[in-house]
């Protein structure tokens, strides 16, 4: 999304391909209820962002963009799927300028072949389509922290230390909520070894 604002602030004419339902909040939305999460139950917490965030923005399902059934912080909890932070992609897309298309069937050469039998060329494709962690291929020791595909082996909460002194941050898939838990209990880990307790 903020690639395609970008191009398009630039004058690029620009799609985006939205292949999955989508929740769509701004930074301060995701703020307060990273707030809230301190003190209230997740499923509620959801409830009170959508309904802010379906007044900011209104029924996107008419320009290609659909809302999952779970909600942006149960749904980043359970999969690690963070919702889209708008920086004004939203605004370009309701207006027109920037243009959301189906999955992709095929690509040949500049022409795209979409879904719903659409055909368009494109001077250029940029595929920005997820995060896969590589710490396998750097990290040798790993204090028993790491599967095979670089992630915790321990689900949450007991994810973050590891063997002799090697601890994680931000593999959760939690979004900066976990980032922050896990930074905490870090430190009072450290803290708890060096006072000797």
């Amino acid at each position: 999304m903020e690639i395609a604002y970008d191009l398009c602030n630039w004058g690029a004419q620009t799609s985006v391909v939205v292949r999955s339902p989508i929740h769509v909040l701004n930074k301060e939305l995701v703020q307060l209820g990273m707030y809230f999460l301190k003190y209230i139950r997740c499923t509620i917490v959801d409830k009170m962002v959508l309904v802010l965030s379906k007044l900011l923005y209104g029924g996107l399902g008419r320009f290609g963009i659909q809302r999952p059934l779970k909600g942006p912080f149960l749904l980043k909890k359970e999969t690690g799927r963070s919702p889209v932070i708008d920086v004004g992609t939203i605004s370009k897309i309701k207006t027109g300028d920037i243009k959301v298309m189906t999955s992709i069937k095929d690509i040949q050469g500049d022409i795209i072949k979409f879904t719903n039998g659409q055909e368009r060329q494109f001077d250029a494709i940029v595929f920005a389509t997820g995060f896969k962690s590589t710490v396998r291929k750097w990290l040798k020791e790993d204090g028993g922290l790491f599967n095979e595909k670089g992630m915790p082996k321990h689900k949450s909460p007991n994810h973050w230390k590891g063997e002799n002194g090697l601890y994680c941050v931000g593999f959760a898939s939690a979004g900066l909520f976990g980032i922050s838990n896990d930074a905490k209990n870090i430190a009072n880990d450290i803290f708890r070894i060096v006072d000797g307790k």
